[in-house]
């Protein structure tokens, strides 16, 4: 009886997970080695690797490395470009490091649907909304939004794996902001309404 609560629980904690991997790829990995190393959050065997000292050094230093980058508005937009493929991976790391309720079949099936698909679609709106920043600020806001979105990524990772439901409402609510102001051509996104 308590398998579904469980279960339905590493999920939303893996959605959330893959969402703040939309916006910083190697922190919530980081946070979730971290956790795993603590003790704080049981991690599936397979994946276990996050917590040892050798993942969790490489992983800081490229959280390190990620963050100071994404500060300079030419390199934040080559950033994107590359990240399209690393962040969707990173996302399906991260369901499939903390479901530890299903079989390894299908928590493999469950990371590559839910896990990339999140962290995808997050990355897609970010690159957009910093794209549509580097043109109408000329990269000034760039810097801002990357602090607001690293702010985001560590809040969004340490709480979904505390209250998981509410990161996931919070990331529900704010897509559909996005997709309303992007119908509406309030963010002057390629192919939103007005673009011509």
């Amino acid at each position: 009886m308590e398998l579904i609560p469980q279960l339905l629980f590493q999920i939303l904690m893996g959605i959330g997970l893959a969402a703040s991997a939309g916006l910083r790829a190697f922190l919530p990995l980081l946070v979730v080695g971290v956790a795993g190393r603590v003790g704080w959050v049981p991690l599936s065997d397979n994946f276990a690797w996050l917590s040892d000292w050798p993942a969790l050094i490489v992983l800081a230093v490229a959280v390190l490395t990620e963050v100071l980058s994404d500060k300079f508005p030419a390199v934040d937009n080559f950033l994107d470009m590359i990240q399209v493929f690393v962040k969707p991976v990173a996302g399906t790391i991260l369901v499939a490091s903390v479901v530890t309720e299903l079989s390894p079949l299908q928590t493999t099936v469950l990371a590559l649907i839910l896990g990339s698909g999140t962290a995808g679609t997050v990355h897609v709106v970010k690159a957009k909304t910093r794209l549509v920043s580097t043109v109408s600020t000329a990269g000034v806001a760039n810097p801002v939004l990357s602090v607001a979105e690293d702010t985001a990524s560590l809040a969004g990772s340490v709480l979904s794996l505390i209250v998981p439901p509410v990161v996931v409402l919070v990331l529900v609510f704010t897509l559909v902001f996005v997709y309303v102001q992007v119908r509406k051509g309030r963010l002057g996104l390629p192919g939103s309404r007005g673009d011509g």
